[in-house]
């Protein structure tokens, strides 16, 4: 264990080994989770803030299953380093999930090329220490600190118990990634490189029906949107929408040859194995919506997505069979369906894909933060980003001059 002002850092190598009702009042302050996921503000939570959403991608749950399945281990390249901040009582006021690593995939900001860099050098870029949820590129808190602390001093400590937490391991670099803005801030205050990309997320202006963001669009590109929606169930298809226990082990079967098709015609490694769905389905229900077409009552594709407090997050798709269109109905006009009909606020489709921005989707900026120990690869990396960041930024003001709505 670290010592860090008036506060003791413990690492631990499993969530296991974390109390759930520790993390998760530390991850999503002023919300319960029940079983099967069933989510409700937590009453009379001391410095319960309502401004704060739920996500339930840094829950107790997910992260544990991602590790119970065998996803996210040791084995794999991630190893448990998570770190809890305890107060002089011994009790836990904050926390971080993160993984010493010795490679860089599975992670959507990418570093390949400064270990290249580093490595031709004659340096060790891995391992490395990466602030994350490992496989998933939706923002979100990494720092956890609990309401009734100091916010700065906090999360001061988690970023200083991370260099520490370098130095033990010889690790190159600490990498905080899908950030708050305001966290990636106060990181780079403390030495962090600042990072910024970019991602398409749907806003909800208030809208009653799929029809009122119609209107909302120019008319060109509202005839377009309607045209493409007809065209994608032409075939005779119809979509279901399945969460909690309406999601069954066939369901999950399904789904989960989808992902590996996807995965195959990338020419990549899927991340998740067939375990891992079942757990989720068993653990977050509550929190997981499962998107079907169906032709003749049998899935020939579908979209998985996780349910926060305000934003619908899109993750994974696949089909057995093809159908023009059907991958944006599936995982981007049914998921603005969805988020009206339950008075979603955002609707975060995940990674890339400039072809978000004529469905409505708008780019968004993603932050990261990065602490580089050595002196001279620090140096290199801070002058790309500053160049980075100019560049993504006249992009997405680019972008979002083109995007679909109606001027005003």
């Amino acid at each position: 264990m670290d010592q860090q002002a008036d506060f003791i850092i413990r690492v631990a190598a499993s969530l296991a080994e974390i109390p759930a009702d520790d993390w998760d009042r530390l991850a999503n302050p002023g919300w319960t989770l029940g079983p099967g996921g069933a989510l409700s503000p937590t009453a009379g939570a001391p410095g319960m803030n309502p401004e704060v959403p739920f996500n339930p991608f840094i829950t107790h749950a997910f992260l544990l299953a991602l590790e119970e399945a065998g996803c996210a281990v040791a084995r794999t390249g991630w190893l448990g380093q998570h770190l809890i901040l305890e107060d002089s009582r011994g009790s836990a006021v904050g926390a971080a999930p993160c993984y010493l690593k010795n490679h860089s995939q599975g992670e959507y900001v990418f570093d390949h090329g400064w270990a290249d860099a580093y490595e031709r050098a004659g340096g060790n870029y891995y391992p490395k220490l990466q602030v994350s949820v490992p496989f998933t590129p939706a923002t979100g808190r990494r720092l956890f600190v609990e309401a009734s602390l100091n916010h700065d001093a906090g999360r001061q400590a988690l970023g200083a118990g991370l260099t520490q937490l370098c130095a033990r391991h010889g690790a190159s670099s600490a990498h905080a990634t899908f950030l708050p803005e305001e966290d990636a801030r106060k990181l780079a205050e403390m030495g962090y490189l600042l990072r910024r990309d970019q991602q398409f997320h749907w806003h909800n202006d208030g809208y009653d029906t799929y029809e009122d963001f119609l209107a909302a669009l120019a008319s060109r590109k509202r005839k377009a949107l309607r045209k493409e929606r007809r065209a994608a169930l032409a075939s005779g298809l119809t979509v279901e929408w399945l969460t909690g226990a309406d999601i069954t082990e066939a369901h999950w079967d399904a789904f989960y040859a989808f992902y590996m098709d996807t995965g195959a015609r990338k020419w990549g490694r899927p991340y998740l194995n067939r375990t891992f769905f079942s757990l989720l389905g068993e653990r977050l229900g509550g929190r997981t919506l499962l998107m079907l077409a169906n032709r003749d009552g049998k899935p020939v594709a579908g979209a998985l997505n996780m349910i926060g407090s305000d934003t619908l997050y899109g993750r994974y798709w696949g089909c057995s069979e093809d159908h023009p269109f059907l991958h944006f109905e599936l995982c981007y006009h049914q998921a603005i369906d969805y988020a009206i009909a339950h008075g979603l606020k955002h609707v975060e489709a995940g990674a890339q894909g400039e072809h978000k921005l004529a469905r409505g989707y708008v780019p968004t900026p993603t932050w990261s933060a990065h602490w580089i120990a050595h002196p001279g690869l620090r140096e290199a990396i801070a002058d790309y980003l500053e160049r980075e960041r100019q560049a993504v930024a006249i992009e997405q003001e680019f972008l979002t001059g083109h995007a679909p709505y109606k001027a005003g």
